[in-house]
């Protein structure tokens, strides 16, 4: 639907359909007729459909109209979910405990509805670690499989390997 809603003398089609306030059909008219019964109720002729063939006009509160509209925009924004990508770096050689720890923040940025990218750099000869950096993904994915689940498996890209985990 375009932002420019057509009211009124603004309604550039020569016969239209109408809806009177009640919602009952007033059938097709033209549109000179039309605003008369719009002022005859005392309210404005909004144009509502006007791709359609006769454009579809109601007549109504234009105020009120646009205040409706601007509140089921207000509701379709608050309603619409906004994540952000958390990133958390590992090496192949991390130790057990620091492993939980970060395995923590991962459960933490999941609990509030953030993707989490983990990343495990290898530096120098580590890169003959692959296949540990590879355990240590799986293991993180396996510790927060009740919350998450793996959005894109483990990949190698350059000197690390990278896995996308988004909340369930």
């Amino acid at each position: 639907m375009s932002d420019r809603i057509n009211i009124n003398k603004n309604i550039r089609a020569r016969e239209v359909r109408v809806i009177d306030p009640d919602g009952n059909q007033l059938g097709v008219i033209t549109t000179d007729k039309a605003l008369i019964a719009a002022t005859d109720h005392g309210l404005d002729l909004v144009e509502i459909s006007p791709n359609a063939n006769p454009p579809v006009c109601k007549i109504m509160d234009y105020g009120r109209y646009k205040y409706e509209l601007t509140k089921k925009k207000r509701e379709a924004k608050k309603k619409q979910s906004i994540f952000q990508l958390k990133e958390i770096k590992f090496r192949p050689k991390t130790g057990e405990h620091d492993l939980n720890v970060k395995i923590g923040h991962v459960k933490k940025f999941l609990a509030k509805k953030d993707k989490v990218k983990l990343t495990v750099i290898f530096r120098g000869r580590e890169v003959t670690l692959s296949q540990q950096g590879r355990e240590l993904l799986d293991k993180v994915a396996a510790e927060t499989a009740e919350i998450a689940v793996v959005e894109r498996p483990p990949k190698f890209e350059g000197r690390s390997i990278v896995m996308i985990l988004s909340p369930k």
